[in-house]
């Protein structure tokens, strides 16, 4: 399992998610939160659990994935 976040922008009705899938909720929520403060139109955000594969970058630009 991992965690995706997901975005409601200006004119949408639907959420969207990227490619991106974190290890933990709280990850994904600190992901969430440098998003949200670079986008202009986001109206709604949230953290959702999917069965997808774990991919990201970590910190020093590795990308990293796992099962």
């Amino acid at each position: 399992m991992s965690y995706k976040v997901e975005v409601l922008v200006a004119g949408e009705k639907d959420f969207c998610s990227n490619a991106l899938r974190y290890p933990t909720k709280e990850m994904a929520e600190q992901e969430s939160r440098s998003l949200v403060s670079r986008w202009f139109a986001v109206k709604e955000w949230r953290i959702t659990e999917s069965d997808e594969p774990i991919l990201y970058w970590d910190k020093e630009g590795n990308k990293v994935k796992g099962g």
